[in-house]
């Protein structure tokens, strides 16, 4: 039996009703101009769980040449690319990656690039002793907390609520020595 790679997402990723399908939860575009209030990037930059493009089409907009892929297709960049087979080299990945998929992007993101990648992610992915293997060995450059809390809406469902959990930008740089620095936004 063949498993497509939908079936492997899900299989991955896991389901309750209140999930969103394929752990859709787009990024509101002032947090990806947050970012590039605080960070500068060079050469391109690839947005691997792109969506419906929110983080891509803020790059794009400030002349960034950006490739834009999603396992799912939501109207935006070339739908059906499993980032985790991918082995594309570029300068930057940038990206709001599925929630239980986020170490697993972090660390194929790091093997994939020369200058930074950055991701957005609960700041509970501090915690845990299995990341702390990968902190120790790949710690992040910065970590820009925010200090209001996010709202993402599940599936792009525009809704009245907040958000609840913390989150921040987490940025490693090849080539950066030193400390993890953290600030907030």
């Amino acid at each position: 039996m063949t498993i497509t790679r939908t079936q492997r997402a899900q299989s991955i990723v896991g389901y309750s009703p209140l999930r969103a399908k394929h752990d859709f939860y787009p990024t509101p575009e002032y947090v990806t101009r947050d970012l590039l209030e605080r960070e500068s990037f060079s050469g391109r930059v690839w947005e691997c769980a792109c969506g419906d493009g929110a983080i891509a089409r803020v790059f794009s907009e400030k002349g960034f040449d950006v490739i834009a892929t999603d396992l799912v297709y939501r109207g935006y960049g070339d739908g059906g690319r499993d980032f985790l087979l991918e082995n594309i080299q570029v300068e930057n990945i940038v990206t709001n990656p599925p929630y239980s998929l986020g170490e697993k992007f972090v660390r194929h993101a790091l093997d994939l690039t020369s200058g930074k990648v950055a991701m957005f992610l609960k700041l509970v992915f501090l915690e845990g002793q299995r990341r702390r293997k990968l902190f120790d060995n790949s710690p992040p450059a910065r970590v820009w907390v925010y200090s209001k809390r996010v709202t993402q809406h599940r599936n792009g469902e525009q809704k009245k609520y907040t958000g609840m959990m913390c989150f921040a930008w987490f940025v490693w740089e090849h080539g950066y020595t030193g400390d993890p620095v953290i600030k907030w936004i």
